[in-house]
């Protein structure tokens, strides 16, 4: 059964269908969000609601914390332990070094015996809030009072009371703060307009507020709402009581106090709401635009796939054809790709030609080599058996040798890898081969143009020069130089101790290796001395041609 047929269209009626095929279910997907919006917004205002009003508490507690803190400090002062009044006021003023906290100390009565919101020494009654002194002193723990109007500043004023074990001075220590001071906390900055916060104390009263709702230290929460507020955080709606509206509140950890935050919910979604309008109206506009542009650029697109097929007609027929420019980037890409693969092909051909022929010339070098190791080992073997466990030796070293070559992938490879590589199979002793130079990575290119020119020199060497025999030696070398094509690799092959050298009357393809390729690989220049002693082979070759990138950063 075959799959059906899209029809056939333009490229242009094709574009437009996708922009639409994209366009209306993205369109109608928006419609179904819109649908679900309010209820989904509502989650997240809840939940953002219960957050601010979370932060507001953890403000607060640091706050409170840190006036803890500050009474613990000075309760272990031991002017206290001397029952030294004086001196304890003196230090207390010092450490609190602020006009909005001040500290009072007092008996288990209430009577002040210090307060630093008068200078010492002055006389002083009892405090204002005698509860909070109780609670703290039956609970034995830091409190944080009520808000209350204190008899000394006659403002409305919070405490956080220490009570003491067993001290001399007095039976708490107390640090006291103006509301309103700690109203400097409460902010709606972070908030929705029209959205107000405060901070409620134990006995529902507002210790500090701010927002449109302007309550004052003091004044009464609302009754309705309060006795719903018992998680320690949460949310009210209530339309009854608080009409299109929404609180968060959040209990402040370790107090007695609540956080809340509250306000009208249209005032929250209304950005967002506008954002989804400009939206949907931005939709259909860009849709209209969308559509108009897909039509100018099928045009566009449909004469630059012609001239692309027109390339590849004339390339199939075998002709070598240029890259053309065109507006479509791809379209470029594709034109230079067919245009270097027309070139690349009548390449390919000629390297093809060339490496069949070094292939033939490999597989008798390797040939020649397995006899030349044969003729070796029988000369130094007197048995069979030796003789086989000896050729099996070394066929399977030149296995692993070519194995190893092909795993490189002649990548990254450095210099001296490359030599041990090639040579490995051909020596007889670690103490025919002598290194000199200092190692580098080589270029990939490198790898196989340098491994290519020692495998035969090596081979050469087996057949006619040093490693031919027991006491033959291969010195290489290397160093950099200046040449006359620049900065330049000075590559250096020494044989010796091998049978005397005379030139070859003939050249051939191991010839055209060692030197014609060579140079040609390398940009410069071979020189060959067939000196007596022994055969000497110099490559100067651009250092660029050798050298990987990576070796040089």
């Amino acid at each position: 059964m075959k799959m059906p047929r899209f029809p056939k269209a333009s490229i242009g009626a094709y574009l437009i269908a996708i922009a639409l095929a994209i366009a209306l279910p993205i369109l109608a997907f928006v419609a179904l969000l819109l649908a679900q919006l309010e209820d989904n917004e509502r989650d997240v205002l809840k939940r953002d609601t219960v957050q601010d009003a979370q932060a507001l508490a953890r403000s607060v507690d640091r706050q409170l914390q840190d006036m803890a803190t500050t009474l613990r400090l000075l309760s272990s002062s031991p002017e206290l332990e001397r029952n030294d009044i004086g001196t304890f006021f003196d230090r207390t003023e010092t450490v609190l070094g602020s006009d909005s906290l001040f500290v009072l100390l007092v008996d288990k009565d209430g009577q002040q015996r210090l307060n630093t919101r008068r200078p010492f020494g002055e006389p002083l009654g009892k405090m204002a809030n005698m509860a909070a002194l109780q609670a703290a002193l039956e609970s034995g723990r830091i409190e944080a009072s009520n808000v209350f109007r204190g008899t000394t500043s006659g403002e409305w004023v919070y405490n956080v009371t220490l009570p003491l074990d067993r001290s001399p001075a007095g039976a708490a220590l107390i640090m006291t703060q103006n509301a309103s001071d700690l109203g400097k906390l409460v902010t709606t900055d972070a908030l929705a307009p029209g959205w107000s916060a405060a901070i409620i104390d134990n006995s529902g009263h507002v210790v500090a507020a701010s927002g449109p709702a302007n309550h004052q230290p003091g004044d009464p929460f609302n009754g309705d709402i309060l006795p719903s507020l018992i998680a320690s955080s949460g949310v009210y709606q209530n339309d009854k009581i608080l009409p299109h509206a929404l609180l968060g509140y959040a209990q402040i950890p370790g107090w007695s106090w609540k956080a809340v935050v509250w306000g009208p919910v249209a005032s929250a979604q209304a950005s967002l709401m506008s954002t989804w309008r400009f939206l949907i109206y931005g939709g259909v506009t860009l849709l209209l635009i969308a559509l108009i542009a897909v039509y100018a650029l099928a045009r566009q697109v449909r004469t630059t796939i012609e001239n692309i097929a027109d390339m590849a007609d004339r390339m199939g027929s075998g002709e070598i054809v240029a890259p053309i420019d065109t507006s479509v980037v791809e379209a470029n890409h594709v034109a230079v790709a067919l245009s270097n693969a027309s070139f690349d092909r009548s390449e390919t051909e000629d390297r093809l030609h060339f490496v069949m022929h070094e292939l033939v010339h490999r597989t008798k070098n390797l040939l020649a080599l397995a006899q030349a190791m044969t003729r070796q080992l029988a000369r130094q073997t007197d048995s069979v058996d030796t003789f086989q466990r000896a050729v099996a030796d070394r066929l399977e070293g030149l296995a692993r040798s070519i194995e190893v070559l092909t795993s490189e992938q002649w990548s990254g490879v450095s210099l001296r890898r490359v030599i041990d590589i090639h040579l490995a199979t051909f020596l007889q002793g670690p103490e025919q081969l002598d290194v000199t130079g200092k190692d580098f990575l080589l270029k990939p290119e490198a790898v196989q143009n340098l491994g290519l020119v020692l495998h035969e020199l090596a081979t050469n060497s087996v057949k006619y020069g040093a490693l031919s025999t027991f006491d033959g030696k291969i010195a290489i070398e290397w160093k950099n130089v200046e040449s006359e094509i620049g900065p330049a690799i000075r590559f250096t092959w020494t044989e010796s101790g091998g049978p005397s050298v005379k030139a070859p009357t003939e050249t051939g393809f191991g010839t055209t290796v060692t030197k014609a390729h060579a140079a040609a690989a390398f940009g410069g220049t071979v020189e060959i001395d067939f000196r007596h002693e022994g055969l000497v082979w110099i490559l100067t070759g651009l250092r660029s041609t050798m050298e990987h990138e990576r070796e040089r950063v």
